[in-house]
């Protein structure tokens, strides 16, 4: 079973699913049965990191053989790196951090892109910038939600996805705050299964994650700004 075409039901790239899978490929043979599945159970954005020599080419098969995935890149750190992710068919950019010349060739690509942030000062230079949407990491040792509680009051117009240190746990809690489109996580995806190619497992693990967006939701809708400030 798989999700309906992902173009046709969000406007933005943090409102895809609840959770964003971040996918580390060593194999790129491993990309197309792992996007299939993580489609299958509810997560169509799926960020692929170029920490691997194989990141390129998983992002390529992704694209050409799972058209209902939406496909993106992360760890971006370079306008190259830019240049050759969108040339291989990410439909998305996330990068740790940002700085002027990053953020200029993401914003030139033509694709959404979610720069990193981890202090107010950033998040306040993205919106000077007339970016409302970040990464926020690394989540936990950054503050958590805690902090980005903090933040919803004084900037409710940044939407972020928060990633580093987030599992089923404690991503319902971010994602009970009104400024959380989606939480990045890799718990879905055990390396173990990977290896013994139990695809099923990860379609279940992401089946799971994906339900996580429901209870908040309505958190997060009577949630407001009450006690934000």
């Amino acid at each position: 079973m798989t999700s309906p075409p992902p173009s046709a039901s969000a406007a933005s790239v943090l409102d895809y699913a609840p959770v964003m899978p971040v996918v580390v490929v060593s194999e790129a043979s491993d990309a197309v049965p792992l996007a299939r599945a993580l489609v299958a159970g509810g997560l169509p954005a799926v960020e692929v990191t170029l920490r691997t020599p194989a990141a390129l080419d998983a992002i390529r098969a992704i694209a050409d053989a799972v058209p209902d995935a939406v496909v993106g890149a992360g760890t971006v750190l370079t306008p190259e790196q830019v240049d050759d992710c969108v040339a291989a068919g990410a439909r998305f950019l996330v990068s740790p951090g940002w700085t002027d010349a990053l953020l200029e060739a993401m914003r030139g690509s033509g694709v959404p892109f979610l720069p990193g942030v981890s202090t107010t000062s950033e998040v306040v230079a993205l919106l000077e910038r007339g970016v409302r949407e970040m990464k926020f990491f690394p989540a936990q040792a950054a503050g958590g939600t805690a902090y980005l509680r903090s933040l919803a009051g004084p900037l409710p117009q940044a939407r972020f996805c928060p990633t580093g240190g987030i599992g089923p746990a404690t991503a319902p809690e971010y994602l009970s705050l009104p400024n959380v489109g989606c939480v990045g996580g890799s718990w879905m995806i055990p390396a173990e299964a990977v290896t013994a190619g139990d695809w099923g497992r990860i379609e279940d693990l992401a089946r799971s994650a994906a339900g996580l967006g429901g209870d908040a939701g309505r958190s997060r809708a009577g949630l407001g700004q009450a006690g934000l400030d």
